[in-house]
C-alpha cells in the first residue's frame, strides 16, 4: 500500500506541474497582458450575420447594427431557409437601409441545414475584403464595435479573434457558470494565441480579410462536420504571424445565455464533439489541460483521505488554488466578469463533471447542429 501511495503521489506531483506551467506560463500571457489599442483605418468592411428562424432575435438585434458609427460598411444578412417571419424583416431592412445586402438561401438537399453552405454565399456575395462575422442572437457593446475591430487589422494581421460574452442575469447561478465557462475558453484561446499557436474563435464575434477564407478553401475541408464555421476555420487558417487578439471592451458583443441547464448541455456537446476534428498539438494540449486538472483533484483527495504527506499534499493544493485564482481573476477582470472570481473553486468542480457527463453522452449519441 505504501508502494502504491507513493505512486500516486508522484504522479499528483506531476500533474500540478502540468496545471502550473499551463497557468504561470501559458494563460498568464493575457491574464496579465495590456490592452493594446489599434489604430482606426476606416477600411471598408462587410458585416456578416447568417440567420436562420430568428425572428425575435433579429428584431432586438438588427437596431444595434445598423447604426453603427463607421464611415463605410455594408451589412451582409443571410437568411438560411428560414419558416419563421425572419425574411419578411431582413427584407423590410434592405429597403429601408441602402447599406444592407440581403442573401436568401433556399434548402440546398446537398447542405441542408449547413450553416457553413450559407455562410460561404454569404462572403461570397459580399463586396469588401474585410470580413466581420457575428450571430443573430447578438449585439454590439457599443456603436463603435466595428471600429474598434477594425483597428486591430493591418498588412499582416488579417484575422482578429474578439470575444463573444453574455448577458448578465442576476440571481442565476446557472448564468454564472455559463459565464465562467465562457471566460476560461477565452482566456484559453486568447493566451495561445498571443503565443503564437492560434486554435480557435467564437462565431459571435470574428473578424478576418476574405483572402484568408479563400487561402484554404474556405469550409470544404470539414464542410460535411455541421458545427465550426469558427473554430474549425480557425484552427486551419490562423497562425503566429496573421493572428491577433482583441479584448477592448468596446470590441465585446453580448448574447443571451441559456436558461435552463438541459439546453446549455446540448451546446456543450456541440462544442466539444467539434474539438476532435483540431489538429493534433490543439488536441493534444486541451486533452492534456483537463486531464491534468481532474486526475490532480482526484489524487489530492485520495492522498489526503489516507493522510499521505498530507501536509505537502495540502500546502500544493492551497497553494494551486490561491495561483490559479489569481491567474483566473485577472482574466475575469479584462473581461469585465469580476462578479465570476469568488466562486472559481465551485465553478471549476462543476464545469469538470459537466465536462465528463458531455464526453460520456456524446460517445453513445451525436449532438443536434444547425437548426
Amino acid at each position: 500500500m505504501e508502494t502504491v501511495l507513493f505512486v500516486l503521489f508522484i504522479a499528483f506531483l506531476a500533474f500540478f506541474t502540468l496545471q502550473f506551467i499551463y497557468y504561470a506560463f501559458i494563460f498568464s500571457r493575457f491574464s496579465f497582458a495590456k490592452i493594446q489599442n489599434g489604430t482606426p483605418k476606416s477600411i471598408p468592411v462587410s458585416v456578416i450575420i447568417c440567420a436562420k428562424n430568428e425572428f425575435e432575435n433579429l428584431q432586438k438585434n438588427l437596431p444595434h447594427f445598423v447604426s453603427q458609427n463607421y464611415p463605410n460598411f455594408e451589412l451582409v444578412l443571410i437568411d438560411d431557409a428560414s419558416s419563421d417571419d425572419s425574411l419578411e424583416l431582413l427584407e423590410e431592412y434592405e429597403r429601408n437601409y441602402p447599406f444592407i445586402k440581403l442573401v436568401k438561401v433556399k434548402n440546398n438537399e446537398a447542405f441542408w441545414g449547413n450553416k457553413k453552405f450559407a455562410l460561404t454565399l454569404g462572403i461570397k456575395a459580399a463586396k469588401n475584403e474585410y470580413l466581420l462575422f457575428t450571430d443573430a442572437d447578438c449585439y454590439p457593446a457599443n456603436n463603435n464595435w466595428i471600429n474598434e475591430m477594425t483597428t486591430h487589422f493591418t498588412s499582416k494581421k488579417t484575422i482578429i479573434l474578439g470575444y463573444g460574452a453574455y448577458e448578465k442575469v442576476n440571481g442565476s447561478f446557472l448564468n454564472k457558470l455559463i459565464r465562467y465557462e465562457t471566460v476560461l475558453t477565452a482566456i484559453q484561446y486568447f493566451s495561445w494565441a498571443k503565443i503564437g499557436r492560434p486554435y480557435m474563435g467564437v462565431g459571435r464575434n470574428l473578424a478576418y480579410k476574405k483572402s484568408e477564407f479563400f487561402n484554404v478553401n474556405g469550409f470544404i475541408n470539414h464542410m460535411k462536420i455541421r458545427s465550426g464555421d469558427d473554430d474549425l476555420f480557425i484552427n486551419q487558417a490562423a497562425n503566429a504571424n496573421n493572428t491577433t487578439v482583441n479584448f477592448n471592451p468596446e470590441s465585446f458583443t453580448f448574447s443571451e445565455a441559456k436558461k435552463t441547464y438541459k439546453e446549455w448541455f446540448k451546446q456543450k456537446r456541440r462544442h466539444v464533439s467539434t474539438a476532435k476534428y483540431y489538429k493534433g498539438f490543439d488536441k493534444f494540449q486541451l486533452g492534456t489541460y483537463f486531464i491534468s486538472q481532474f486526475f490532480f483533484l482526484i489524487l489530492a483527495i485520495i492522498l489526503l483521505a489516507f493522510q499521505y504527506n498530507w501536509i505537502i499534499v495540502a500546502s500544493i493544493l492551497g497553494f494551486r488554488y490561491i495561483f490559479n485564482w489569481i491567474i483566473i481573476g485577472y482574466g475575469c477582470s479584462k473581461l469585465k466578469e469580476k462578479d465570476l472570481i469568488w466562486a472559481y473553486p465551485l465553478f471549476e468542480l462543476l464545469l469538470m463533471v459537466t465536462q465528463i457527463n458531455v464526453f460520456i453522452t456524446n460517445l453513445f449519441s451525436k449532438p443536434v447542429h444547425w437548426k
